[in-house]
């Protein structure tokens, strides 16, 4: 299993219906914090955010994202735990995955790969 995928199964795992992060940005500013990234908690409203930030100069590269989702409803009505990120065949399930915690994941793992080569 690749890395991109055990983020996001890692945060899809949190339950983060808004406005409780439940660990989100922990998660994220921890695994950025060893590449050197600088991360500024930041609150709107009620809703936990981070800025990560590495280095000072221009130009810079920006990822946008959200790590709260909505409410699930019944869990009846899914197919899997909507907080089980399970794989069946080449599909995770999971509150988050399509908006957008997959997405997350992909930041955090390019940014590694892009500080390792570069």
């Amino acid at each position: 299993m690749t890395e991109t995928i055990q983020l996001a199964q890692q945060l899809i795992q949190i339950d983060s219906v808004t406005p409780n992060d439940k660990g989100c940005q922990k998660m994220i500013a921890d695994y950025l914090k060893p590449m050197d990234f600088k991360i500024e908690n930041m609150k709107f409203g009620e809703v936990d955010n981070i800025w990560a930030r590495r280095g000072t100069e221009s130009p810079c590269l920006v990822f946008a994202g959200h790590t709260d989702v909505v409410p699930t409803g019944p869990e009846s009505a899914w197919t899997h735990p909507p907080f089980s990120a399970h794989i069946d065949g080449d599909m995770m399930f999971g509150r988050g995955t399509a908006d957008m915690k997959s997405s997350i994941a992909c930041f955090m793992a390019a940014s590694k790969r892009f500080v390792s080569e570069y």
